[in-house]
Parts: C-alpha cells; sequence; structure tokens
C-alpha cells in the first residue's frame, strides 16, 4: 500500500467522530434516495407485471343496455385486439351482526373460467362451480372485513329481489386494487365490497339476457387509445354510453398512477436536501483538516508530487467518508425500501410484489453523493493546489480580527468573560457560524416540513367532510330519479333534510386542451352539499346559469372567469354546449365543476332528474334508516359522512406515521451530524485557546460554557431561520405534490412549529454532551505542546 494511502487511513481514523457524523448525513441522503427510488422501481414493476399477468383491459365503458351484437362492430374497430361484456350493477348487501348499510359492485364472469380481460386472482377457495346457483367470488378486502371465507353465505339485494349468495371463493382483480364507492374519497371495506357472479345468472337477476351494461377492450401494441375510443363513442352513443374512458382515467389506476407520480416527487426533493448539507459539511470537515495539515501539503509538494496528486490524496479522504455514508446508507435505503413498498402493496393488495435493491438505484445514490461531497470540497481542494511548498510549511497567517462592536456597547460591558468570549468568536468568524446556522436551520426546516402532514391532512378533513359535507349520509340511486324520490326519502324515519344532486360525465375543452370529468348539479339554495371555497372559507352559490370550476380543473383548461369552454356532455343526448365560466373556488380534492341543477337539466332536456341524494338525519333514529335503506331498491350505494371520515384517517394514518417516522429520523440525524460536527470542530481548532483558559484558572463548567456556548447560541439563531426555511419547503412540496386527485394545502399550526424545534434541540443537547466529555477530559499538556 502507498504511503499516501496509509496516510488516509490513518486520517480517517483520526476523524472517526467527525467522519462518522458526516457519514451519517450522507446515510441519510443515499437511503432517502434509495428508498424513493427502490419504492419506485417495485411499484412500477409490481404494478405493471400484475396488469399484464392478469390482462387488465385498455378501454372501459359503461352502457345503459345494448345488444349482443355490438360487441362484433366493436371488435372491428382497427387497433382493437380483444373486446368482453359483462354486466356490472350495485346491489345492497346484509352481512350478520354489521348492523350498518353495506354496498357492493357485482361484475359478472363466465361461469366456465376466467374471462379474456381482467382477469382475477385467486387468493382462497375456487372459481363458480357449474350449475349453481347463487354463488359469487368476493374482492379480498371486503370478505378479510367481514371475515367471510369460501363457504359462508350472505343475503344481497338484486334488483329488488332478496338472494342468500354463497361464497365460492375469494379474489383480488388488477381493476379493483383501489376500490371505492361511489361519491367516497377513500377505500371503506367494511360497507363498500366487489363481487363476481356467473354472467347468466347476473344477466337473468338485471333482465339483461342477450344484452350487456359494460365493456372492457384490449388494444393493440402501439396503438392510440384516443384514436379507438373516438370511434367507440359513435358506436356506444344510442345504447345510453357515458364514454368509453382509457386505462389512465380507470379510477383504481388513476388513484395507483397518483400514488407512483408522488413518490416520484419526492425521490427528487428529500435527497437533495440531505445530500446538499453533506456537502457543506464536507467542506467544513476539510478545510479545518487543510488547516492542519499545511505542513505536510507543503512536505508533499518539496517531495516532488504533483498538485493533481496531492489533490486527488485528499479527494480520497473525501470519497473514504462518503464510503462510510453509501455503506450505512445503502443498508438503511434497502430497509426503508423494502418497509415502503411492502406498506404499499398491502395497502393496494398487490398478489405479487417485486422487490429487488437495484444496482442501477445504488449507483445513482452513491454517484450523487459522492459528486455532492466532491462539489462541498471543491474549494478546499482548490487551495490545496494553489499552495506554494514554501509558503505551505510556514503556519498560516494569524487573522486580522477587529473589536465586536457589540461587546463595546454597555450591554456588551454587562456580559461575564466566558459570554464575552463566545461572542467576539461568532463576530470573529461569521461565515462559518452562518453557514452552522443554515446547516441547524436545515434540520428544523426538514422536521417542520415532515410534521407537517398531520396539519395539512386535519386541514383537508375538515374542509372536506364539516364545510363542505354537511350531510350524515349520502345515496346514490340505481337509475335517475324525478323529485317525487325526494319525498319518498324526506318521509323515512329519522330525515330531517333531503336534497337532490345529479352528476354527468362530460369532457371539458379550451382549444387544444381537454379534460374529461363530470358535471355536479346541485339546487341554487344547497345547504347539505354547497360549493365551498377553501380560499374564502364561505359558500358560492351556483348560479342560475354557467359553471364553476374548481381553480385547479380551470388552471388546468387555463381559463378564468367569464371565459366560454366547450363541454361534451357524454349521456342522454350528448349536448354539445358552449358554456361560460361564472366563477371558481380553490378546493384541494380532485376537479370538481359545478352547475346548477335546473340549468343542467335544461340543457339535457330532461325532467328534474336525480342520481344522488344527500340526507342530514337524526342520529337517535339512524338504525331504523338503515334498515329501510337496505329494503329501498332504488338505493344502490350508501355513503355514511362518519365512516368516510374513519376511512380518510385509517387509510392516510398508517402511511403517514411510517413517512413521517422514517424522515423524523434522518432530519435528527442532520440535525445531530451538523452540531456534533461544528462543536467538535471547534474544540479541535480552539484546543490550545481552551486549554490556556485552564491553566489561566477558568474552571472546566466555564470552558465547556465558551465552547458549547456558542453551539447554542447558532442554535437560537437558526430556530427562526429553520422556522423560514421549513415554510419554503412545505411551499415547495405543496407545489410538487399537486395532482389531479389531490393537493396538499400549505397548513402549517405552531404545535408543529414547536415540536420541529425542541426535536432539534435535543438533538444539538446529545450532541453537546458528547463534545463536553471531551472537554472535560482535555490533555492540558498534549495540547499546549502543539504547535501553533
Amino acid at each position: 500500500m502507498r504511503s499516501l494511502n496509509k496516510k488516509i487511513i490513518r486520517d480517517l481514523w483520526h476523524l472517526r467522530g467527525q467522519v462518522l457524523a458526516i457519514g451519517l448525513v450522507i446515510a441519510a441522503g443515499v437511503a432517502t434516495l434509495l428508498m424513493s427510488l427502490s419504492t419506485l422501481e417495485a411499484l412500477d414493476k409490481t404494478c405493471n407485471a400484475y396488469y399484464e399477468r392478469y390482462h387488465f383491459a385498455d378501454v372501459f365503458v359503461n352502457l345503459k343496455r345494448a345488444p349482443q351484437s355490438l360487441e362484433r362492430k366493436i371488435s372491428a374497430i382497427p387497433g382493437v385486439r380483444n373486446v368482453e361484456n359483462r354486466i356490472v350493477s350495485y346491489v345492497t348487501v346484509e352481512i350478520p351482526e354489521f348492523n350498518e348499510p353495506v354496498m357492493a359492485q357485482i361484475v359478472s364472469v363466465p361461469e366456465t373460467g376466467q374471462p379474456v380481460l381482467n382477469q382475477l386472482s385467486m387468493r382462497q377457495g375456487g372459481w363458480l362451480e357449474p350449475g349453481q346457483k347463487d354463488q359469487v367470488i368476493l374482492n379480498e378486502p371486503f370478505a378479510d372485513a367481514h371475515d367471510l371465507h369460501p363457504g359462508d353465505t350472505f343475503v344481497a339485494i338484486l334488483n329488488g329481489k332478496r338472494r342468500r349468495l354463497s361464497v365460492a371463493g375469494v379474489a383480488l382483480s388488477p381493476e379493483f386494487i383501489y376500490s371505492i364507492g361511489p361519491g367516497a374519497l377513500m377505500p371503506d371495506d367494511l360497507r363498500y365490497g366487489v363481487m363476481w357472479m356467473g354472467q347468466k345468472e347476473l344477466s337473468a337477476a338485471f333482465d339483461l339476457q342477450d344484452s350487456f351494461n359494460s365493456l372492457s377492450l384490449g388494444i393493440m401494441h402501439g396503438v392510440n387509445p384516443k384514436d379507438v375510443i373516438k370511434k367507440l363513442d359513435l358506436l356506444i352513443e344510442p345504447y345510453g354510453g357515458v364514454g368509453a374512458i382509457p386505462r389512465a382515467d380507470q379510477i383504481s389506476n388513476w388513484f395507483v398512477t397518483n400514488e407512483i407520480e408522488q413518490l416520484k416527487t419526492m425521490s427528487l426533493i428529500l435527497p437533495a436536501i440531505f445530500l446538499a448539507v453533506a456537502a457543506f459539511l464536507t467542506n467544513m470537515v476539510l478545510a479545518r483538516l487543510l488547516a492542519n495539515e499545511r505542513s505536510y501539503i507543503g512536505l508533499m509538494k518539496a517531495f516532488g508530487y504533483r498538485d493533481i496528486e496531492v489533490t486527488w490524496h485528499y479527494a480520497k479522504l473525501v470519497l473514504g467518508i462518503c464510503a462510510v455514508g453509501i455503506a450505512v446508507g445503502s443498508i438503511l435505503g434497502a430497509w426503508f425500501g423494502f418497509v415502503n413498498t411492502e406498506m404499499y402493496a398491502e395497502a393496494f393488495r398487490f398478489p405479487i410484489l417485486i422487490y429487488q435493491l437495484s444496482p442501477k438505484a445504488v449507483l445513482i445514490a452513491s454517484l450523487l453523493s459522492c459528486a455532492a461531497a466532491l462539489a462541498g470540497a471543491m474549494l478546499s481542494l482548490q487551495r490545496v493546489a494553489s499552495l506554494p511548498p514554501a509558503q505551505a510549511m510556514l503556519p498560516p497567517a494569524p487573522p486580522a480580527y477587529r473589536s465586536a462592536g457589540l461587546l463595546k456597547t454597555r450591554f456588551g460591558e454587562w456580559l461575564d468573560q466566558p459570554t464575552r468570549i463566545i461572542a467576539r468568536n461568532i463576530s470573529r468568524t461569521p461565515f462559518r457560524s452562518a453557514l452552522t446556522v443554515v446547516g441547524l436551520a436545515s434540520s428544523i426546516g426538514l422536521l417542520i416540513m415532515t410534521l407537517q402532514w398531520t396539519d395539512s391532512i386535519n386541514y383537508i378533513a375538515e374542509r372536506q367532510f364539516y364545510d363542505a359535507q354537511r350531510q350524515d349520509i349520502m345515496v346514490g340511486l340505481a337509475e335517475t330519479k324525478d323529485k317525487r324520490v325526494l319525498h319518498e326519502f324526506a318521509h323515512m324515519p329519522g330525515v330531517l333534510a333531503v336534497e337532490p344532486m345529479h352528476i354527468v360525465s362530460a369532457d371539458f375543452s379550451n382549444g387544444a386542451i381537454t379534460h374529461r370529468g363530470g358535471i355536479q348539479g346541485i339546487p341554487g339554495n344547497a345547504q347539505l352539499q354547497p360549493i365551498y371555497d377553501d380560499a374564502s372559507h364561505s359558500v358560492i352559490p351556483p348560479p342560475a346559469e354557467g359553471l364553476v370550476l374548481g381553480s385547479y380543473l380551470a388552471q388546468k383548461l387555463q381559463v378564468r372567469p367569464g371565459d366560454y369552454i366547450e363541454v361534451d356532455v357524454l349521456e342522454g343526448r350528448r349536448p354539445h354546449l358552449t358554456i361560460p365560466v361564472v366563477a371558481t373556488f380553490e378546493t384541494n380534492l380532485a376537479m370538481p365543476a359545478y352547475m346548477n341543477l335546473a340549468s343542467l337539466n335544461r340543457i339535457l332536456l330532461s325532467d328534474f332528474s336525480i342520481e344522488y341524494v344527500s340526507l342530514l338525519i337524526d342520529k337517535s333514529q339512524q338504525q331504523e334508516l338503515f334498515n329501510l335503506l337496505r329494503e329501498t331498491p332504488a338505493a344502490s350505494s350508501v355513503m355514511l359522512k362518519q365512516a368516510a371520515i374513519d376511512a380518510f384517517y385509517d387509510t392516510l394514518a398508517e402511511h403517514m406515521m411510517v413517512f413521517i417516522g422514517m424522515f423524523t429520523s434522518l432530519a435528527v440525524i442532520l440535525g445531530f451530524g451538523v452540531a456534533y460536527n461544528s462543536a467538535r470542530i471547534a474544540l479541535s481548532e480552539r484546543g490550545r485557546e481552551l486549554a490556556t483558559l485552564r491553566v489561566l484558572g477558568f474552571r472546566r463548567t466555564e470552558v465547556s460554557y465558551i465552547l458549547l456556548g456558542e453551539l447554542s447560541v447558532l442554535m437560537i439563531l437558526a430556530l427562526p431561520v429553520g422556522a423560514v426555511m421549513g415554510i419554503g419547503l412545505c411551499r415547495i412540496m405543496a407545489n410538487a405534490f399537486a395532482t389531479e386527485l389531490f393537493r396538499v394545502p400549505m397548513v402549517l399550526t405552531s404545535a408543529t412549529y414547536a415540536k420541529a424545534m425542541i426535536i432539534c434541540i435535543v438533538a444539538t443537547i446529545f450532541s453537546a454532551l458528547i463534545v463536553r466529555h471531551r472537554v472535560e477530559h482535555l490533555n492540558m499538556i498534549k495540547v499546549l505542546k502543539t504547535r501553533e
């Protein structure tokens, strides 16, 4: 081994405390990046493999009723690989010992075996037995929620008729990774499920013999789904088709895609923060090391080592520190990535999980961390190359200190001597002090950004479930009804108020910009489900004419109030309209468009059509109402607000707590690394000064106070800076995490600031205690013999 390489090993060992502290910060960046990249890659591979293995369809269509002959015409569309018709409907389910209304989507499958598209992954039991009636296959989350297994039975109301169904098997489907009831925000497996039944039996139950009301299409590789959908929409229009949707817009796939997109955002922003701080710490340590190594650098040059060889020697020292961080970070990142992927796989119920720590991800994380550390050490390395041998062997010129202005004031005279030493040292090294403040502030900012998620989620829940949704129950109707249905619901037990809603699918366009969504028609005096503006915290009444758009949809379409947009309604007579945008409003969920219900019915040329009914109820008569709703054929789905709130928190809580736990740990490591290195470097640089103070009669506590008091002052200065950085990071994350599904509002409570600061202060105190131990055991004789 070359002598210089041996020197690197000695230096790394001598600086082992600081090497470990910097290595941990680099490890935090590597772990974050590796976790994000490996989870992203695993989810992408798992999802694609799941879709491919179980033949997830490319296009989906819902109709009112179409003859079997239509399937042949659709098969003839260029680019269509295969077509499968089916029957899909909603049913009411009665689960023993569960008193709340339970709804399910029932989907037909061939009695003889797996369908061509959207095949099922059987988890328990088997396929439907030929000739056996009233058998169903249950979606696994629903079966698990009610502890249903093959052989168990339950009652369901199919098209108004009570049937006792037997569970033949339990399965998963790529079509229902995210199974959400109509109007719901989150899966609620207790109250909403999916089941599959034989096609012949289901067609008989819903009087759809020789016809169907749903289609799935597989298209050939390389064919644009939009080209197929254009031709398909023309064919399904006479049969009540509400517009075909590509896989990208299929509700389950849409949720999964949004989750993966958010993960991509995380993989870009968070590792960058850690690696930037690691670069800063590397610069601090290397600058101090080179200051002590001036004479050795001069000797190396005098012995004939070229500038590039000396620079490379110290670059290898930086790479040695990186190696420690990469090794620890790879282990942490692999573990975090597996935990994260497993959590997502469990949430999505993937029947397969492909997780493998990708060498490519490790290579990317390693290269980025080395590049960040070398970039941070660049200034110090340049100084190495520029030192002439004779100058390098001389001690550095003493700094030109000036008297600190603060100490000349009455306040400065009031301070005791140790405190004056602290103030003088900070004022004489402003750049280094500022860097330490920035490093500590980064840790606080990161903690604020992590903990802020709880505030944002609480804010979304409060706005959505209490301000925007004031009903207790929303009932989905099996088919559109006229206003007489309102009277029926109004006379049900415990119902205090009733309000209608009608939702129609529509394509919005402004020039070349298009969006497929829906128009929600609500009454002009809507009280239970009004248009709630998050920005002004007020209700916007729907105007007599025109649309009220969510601001995110208006932004996508690039329209403002007063502009006109093209609207293609995908139901009924499918009118093409030009409608003014009357107002926009802020909302954090989805991309809604509202219209006055009377106006919506007028453009549809229909009477007072209703698709959903919102109910405000007297809770004391809730059970009587539930019992009646179970027996009401018109009700195809029942959404309870409290159940939606519970599902919202249950679904998010686990993800959020794991996320917060991981990043809080990493942020604490960051704060510890900055504080420990700052104190340790100060001790190394000022060891002789502190030992001299001890000789002059200063007590150990006073010497410790001088060193650690400076760190405390910098920590106090970092608190407001960290709060500002936290606000900035929250804004970056809020903008980066904005998707069509939901936006993360910028909400920060004083409790979040306090928690972040307390955690960072505790990490700093811990690092200070370690350094204090070294101060108290300072070998004064050895230190005082050290050459200046």
